[in-house]
């Protein structure tokens, strides 16, 4: 079940009476949180659903384009070793678009089994609640943002300079 970082129910509010205290925590209200949370999780869960097609469909543009004539034109007629460097350039650029597009796809597809099992919403890392910005923002994100922002500081880049 999705937890939002804080849940309008349990959002402090100021009274003249007070500071800090919670509304009102009856059934009724309980069931509009919940229904609220079904809501934003089916809108999520379309967010990632539509991501899905697209990338699938990005993928098999990027293998059709590197199929096509264009790109067979090009390694046959190699003649020296720019043109040759070229063409392994071309062959390189499709195959970094498709690892991008497979790296996202495979996330979105984690991202929908945890909305099945009902782990969608919470910190893979810490287990506190993702914040709902976030999670719209970037659906499939299995971090809350300060274990991600440690994730991205203490682990090397796939992509990042070798040198």
């Amino acid at each position: 079940v999705l937890h939002l970082a804080q849940p309008i129910a349990q959002a402090p509010y100021f009274s003249a009476r007070g500071c800090g205290r919670s509304l009102d925590r009856s059934p009724r209200t309980q069931h509009m949180q919940k229904a609220a949370e079904a809501r934003q999780i089916e809108a999520l869960r379309e967010q990632l659903r539509t991501r899905r097609t697209a990338l699938r469909e990005e993928i098999r543009q990027t293998l059709l384009k590197s199929d096509s004539e264009h790109h067979r034109q090009i390694a046959g007629s190699v003649h020296d070793l720019e043109d040759e460097s070229f063409a392994d350039l071309i062959v390189d650029v499709a195959l970094a678009e498709i690892d991008r597009d497979l790296e996202e796809l495979r996330a979105v597809e984690a991202a929908l089994l945890r909305i099945a099992d009902g782990s969608y919403g919470r910190c893979q890392v810490c287990d506190k609640p993702i914040d709902l910005p976030r999670l719209q923002a970037a659906p499939q994100a299995p971090r809350c943002y300060d274990c991600q922002t440690l994730y991205e500081r203490t682990h090397f880049q796939k992509y990042g300079h070798t040198l």
